[in-house]
């Protein structure tokens, strides 16, 4: 297993990381997965045997109960792993039990320790933007709970480029505590986060942790243009909401190229899209969960598959974005004066 430093942090983490929106299994959680506490203690263990030395939860999850699933099966190995949790949805019916204000962020962050059953979160995120607290007032709250000990590292989730680089103008002026890195959704699916959010981790020295990284089973090899899995998988349709398929024409073109990849292996699709991910730029990890062992196995087989640079470049090509304003103007306009954050977007077109 890789260690990748997080972003300009001195905090060292694996090329994976264990993800558990699948534990619990409460409430509209259970689409996704049911998995029980000797469940999650077998995937941990898994996961620990392989090197993987972070676990991501969310206190949203299973409406707390996948944080204290998690609590459950690190305890006595708390000290060999680090923990990330998030706040901002909703945790209750009160007004203030959603948000990012500094009663929520404080709160919330007290409830998550005592589901988790410890003194302190490695990394906590902002799950989401919220639109009505002010930056000043939630870069506070956070910097409190890093001052106090209760959390070691900051990070934001789901943020738009304008409004993360906001948040950490705000940190620099005031002196708070910065983000560290940022979770988002990244895959060889939908490579939106190429426009603004991978450059902007490459030009502030963020780190990059990736859910979803295989679209929800989307390329993980299932689909494929003339066959689709049948039971309790999700089916590829209009109704495929998250992630939002755009072009399926286009993502089938992907898997084929996908399935060619692993083949020459002797891999699995699903590890090629991963190996993928961990070559591109600003990425630390990539969360993966697992509705079961063999799905786990199989995914844990990413951290040392190797592709080839015609390999990579294939896959570039067929997955790639296009190219919205202001880029396109950039790219023929701009070709003498880019920087290494612009051509994590704009390198393979200058190239092709």
């Amino acid at each position: 297993m890789e260690y990748r430093q997080l972003g300009n942090s001195g905090l060292r983490v694996s090329t994976l990381t264990l993800g558990t929106m699948t534990f619990g299994g409460r409430g509209g959680f259970s689409a996704v997965g049911a998995t029980d506490v000797a469940g999650a203690r077998r995937q941990v263990d898994m996961c620990l045997d392989a090197g993987v030395n972070l676990i991501d939860t969310a206190d949203v999850y299973s409406s707390g109960l996948s944080e204290e699933i998690t609590g459950e099966v690190v305890a006595g190995r708390r000290d060999s792993l680090l923990l990330s949790t998030k706040v901002r949805m909703s945790m209750g019916d009160g007004p203030n039990d959603a948000g990012l204000s500094r009663h929520h962020i404080i709160s919330g962050c007290e409830a998550s320790l005592r589901r988790l059953g410890t003194d302190h979160i490695d990394i906590y995120h902002v799950h989401e933007w919220d639109g009505q607290t002010r930056l000043e007032e939630t870069m506070s709250a956070l910097s409190t709970l890093v001052t106090s000990g209760k959390v070691r590292y900051l990070a934001v989730s789901n943020y738009a480029g304008w409004q993360l680089m906001k948040a950490l103008a705000i940190a620099d002026s005031h002196g708070f505590e910065r983000f560290a890195a940022q979770q988002i959704y990244y895959s060889l699916e939908a490579r939106d986060a190429e426009y603004e959010l991978i450059p902007l981790s490459v030009d502030q020295g963020l780190g990059v942790l990736v859910w979803s990284p295989l679209a929800g089973g989307l390329v993980s090899g299932k689909y494929r243009r003339d066959a689709s899995p049948s039971g309790e998988t999700r089916q590829l349709s209009g109704n495929w909401s998250e992630p939002p398929v755009r072009d399926q024409e286009k993502l089938y073109d992907t898997i084929e190229v996908l399935v060619e990849v692993a083949d020459a292996h002797g891999g699995s699709p699903a590890q090629v899209a991963l190996a993928w991910l961990l070559g591109r730029p600003a990425v630390t990890s990539l969360i993966i969960g697992a509705r079961t062992d063999d799905q786990l196995k199989d995914n844990l087989g990413a951290a040392t598959l190797e592709l080839a640079a015609d390999e990579r470049a294939a896959l570039d090509k067929v997955s790639a974005p296009e190219l919205i304003y202001p880029h396109w103007h950039q790219l023929a306009t701009s070709k003498d004066r880019l920087g290494a954050p612009d051509l994590t977007l704009l390198g393979h077109h200058l190239e092709g």
